[in-house]
């Protein structure tokens, strides 16, 4: 029995090993997703952070290119309320030769179109040519005409300067709508990253979790098995006391028999060695 019981022992042992490295090597596992799924996590917060910064440019061009439009769009109006005096001052002014200026505009459009879709000579598309630069001419000397009156020559100046303020601004909108749409692009970048980062830190704490529920189980495993041991030790320790004991006694038994023998050559007068002496006083006979 005891020795079956030396048996189960060193098998509770080896397979108590096996527990205690399965559970540390699940530890080791469990310890190295922690640490790549709080790298990820870092890098996710990073990500997050340089998203922000790029939102908070984005939206302060985008602030700019709407306090820009606003200005833009008030000089335009300006502009446009002071050509409307000046078309205005024309009418009152130009009376019948306006309107003449307004037919010739629509004769040159009406040339200048059979000029592009009508096949000439040579020489007739050369007469066509100067009969519309004639009546441009005519335009033109109309237009001159008024812009020499000094009032109507401050006011065109004054709407053209406008004019040119706004196509100015214009142009910063364009550069900083373009600097803004860099940075919203930036941002959805870097919160596309963050998001494919958020995903491996949540698979690497998946695969962290299972890990560690292994090892706590491994662990559990490994202290029943350490307990198993202690039962094993228990009554193995207690039947090599026991059988001990018995063959204690029996030596005791067999001395006692031995002794007595002597004894009994003792008292029949025969000669004692001093072994023999020895022997009854161990065993209390003299």
């Amino acid at each position: 029995m005891l020795n079956e019981l030396i048996d189960k022992r060193r098998s509770s042992v080896a397979s108590s090993e096996d527990h205690k490295n399965k559970r540390n090597e699940l530890n080791a596992q469990a310890s190295q997703y922690a640490r790549e799924r709080n790298t990820l996590n870092n890098q996710t917060r990073e990500f997050v952070e340089e998203a922000q910064k790029h939102k908070d440019q984005r939206d302060q061009f985008n602030k700019e290119v709407q306090d820009l439009k606003v200005r833009r769009n008030q000089l335009n109006e300006e502009a446009n309320v002071i050509f409307t005096e000046v078309e205005s001052f024309k009418k009152d002014h130009g009376g019948v030769k306006n309107r003449g200026i307004k037919e010739l505009q629509k004769q040159i459009e009406h040339l200048e179109f059979r000029q592009q879709t009508e096949v000439f000579s040579t020489e007739k598309e050369r007469e066509l040519i100067d009969k519309i630069k004639q009546m441009k001419d005519q335009v033109k000397e109309h237009e001159i005409e008024f812009e020499q009156n000094k009032e109507i020559r401050e006011k065109i100046l004054a709407a053209k300067d406008l004019r040119k303020e706004a196509s100015d601004i214009h142009d910063q909108i364009t550069v900083l709508a373009e600097d803004a749409q860099k940075h919203h692009d930036l941002m959805v970048e870097c919160y596309r990253k963050a998001d494919a980062s958020r995903e491996e830190a949540d698979a690497a704490h998946r695969k962290f979790v299972q890990a560690q529920e292994a090892a706590d189980t491994e662990h559990k495993l490994f202290i029943e098995s350490q307990k198993e041991l202690r039962d094993y030790d228990k009554v193995i320790g207690g039947l090599r006391k026991k059988s001990k004991k018995t063959k204690q006694n029996k030596e005791q038994k067999e001395v006692r028999k031995e002794a007595e023998q002597i004894f009994n050559m003792f008292r029949a007068g025969e000669k004692l060695t001093t072994e023999d002496i020895l022997l009854l006083q161990r065993s209390k006979l003299i």
